[in-house]
């Protein structure tokens, strides 16, 4: 099976630096990427602007690493019969502070995956790692700034930073997300449904947005001064 999933990931990355060589931006934004004006995604989210073009991501994070998080089969009742789709939760990160959740739907696995990590590239989040345990008292960026809870249907998440050493205490669904955003040391407390991957998931992710959130209110008053 590892050989398998290794063959598939070559094949994906060979993909996408043929789209890349191919790719004509639509966007201002893809333009200025293409061009070597823009060369980093924090320049982006200082614009405030959406990211329309998965190519942009491709560009400046080329390392970005996928994980399929859950492939699940959904039902919808039409006039005529019950349609049915595969709904793939995937989260896409660099290890080092950038980090995506999607979700897409097909009627087969292959392009559902292949929509989630399009969607997930569309929602890339840039946070501030840090060390806010007391215990600990360093200053290198290996946990999380300070607490953070977020809650989506009836699953709650909560992520309090580490010292060094402890490596990540969560479930396989939060520590999937919380590796491919950089994070090493944090303890986490999960309420509520837990066996719902698709809202622990997003509970994680909302999380880390407050992250996302705060940095760019720091950015704006360092602006305005």
């Amino acid at each position: 099976m590892p050989g398998k999933f290794r063959f598939r990931r070559e094949r994906r990355e060979e993909e996408h630096e043929d789209t890349l060589s191919t790719w004509e931006p639509k966007t201002r934004i893809g333009q200025q990427v293409k061009n070597g004006k823009i060369i980093s995604l924090e320049q982006i989210f200082a614009t405030g602007k959406p990211v329309k073009e998965t190519e942009i991501i491709d560009t400046l994070i080329p390392n970005l690493e996928d994980n399929v998080l859950e492939i699940a089969s959904v039902q919808r009742m039409t006039k005529n019969n019950r349609k049915q789709k595969y709904r793939a939760t995937v989260v896409v990160g660099d290890r080092n502070g950038h980090i995506g959740l999607g979700v897409g739907k097909d009627v087969e696995a292959r392009p559902a995956i292949d929509s989630g990590i399009k969607d997930a590239k569309k929602h890339m989040l840039s946070i501030n790692l840090g060390c806010g345990s007391q215990e600990c008292n360093c200053s290198s960026a290996h946990s999380l700034p300070l607490k953070l809870s977020a809650k989506c249907g009836s699953a709650y998440v909560i992520l309090k930073p580490a010292p060094k050493g402890v490596g990540i205490v969560a479930s396989g669904t939060v520590k999937s997300v919380l590796e491919l955003a950089g994070v090493k040391d944090v303890w986490t407390f999960s309420r509520g449904r837990t066996r719902d991957v698709y809202n622990v998931a997003l509970a994680t992710y909302k999380a880390l947005g407050q992250l996302y959130e705060l940095k760019n209110i720091e950015a704006l008053q360092s602006k305005k001064q």
